[in-house]
């Protein structure tokens, strides 16, 4: 069973960056788009955006102009490059296939955004 591991989570302030790292333990990037999640206490997990296998990707509106995923085949690892952080995209970050997320969850790095 693939394993999805995500890393480069922490606190930083408002304005400030973050590069959050997947990597699998398989290769699934080569033959699934990857998409990045995120859940933020006490709301439900929602998408971020999602890398297809083209290395095109596709944002929601709240994180556009900020966040840019790019994917390295080689690694199996997608990333996830936040930048002018706010104090909503405090949450856990989850990576997982796109549309479907066919893996299990991996345990997701925290992002929290305060001053």
């Amino acid at each position: 069973q693939v394993q999805l591991v995500e890393s480069g989570g922490g606190l930083v302030q408002p304005g400030g960056s973050l590069r959050l790292s997947c990597a699998a333990s398989e290769d699934v990037f080569s033959v699934s788009a990857m998409g990045w999640y995120r859940q933020a206490p006490g709301r439900r997990r929602e998408l971020v955006g999602f890398v297809t296998n083209e290395g095109f990707a596709t944002y929601v509106e709240s994180v556009k102009g900020r966040f840019t995923i790019s994917a390295d085949t080689a690694k199996n690892t997608v990333y996830l490059q936040m930048n002018n952080l706010r104090p909503d995209d405090t949450a856990v970050y989850y990576c997982n296939t796109w549309p479907t997320e066919r893996l299990s969850w991996g345990q997701g790095t925290q992002v929290t955004v305060s001053s």
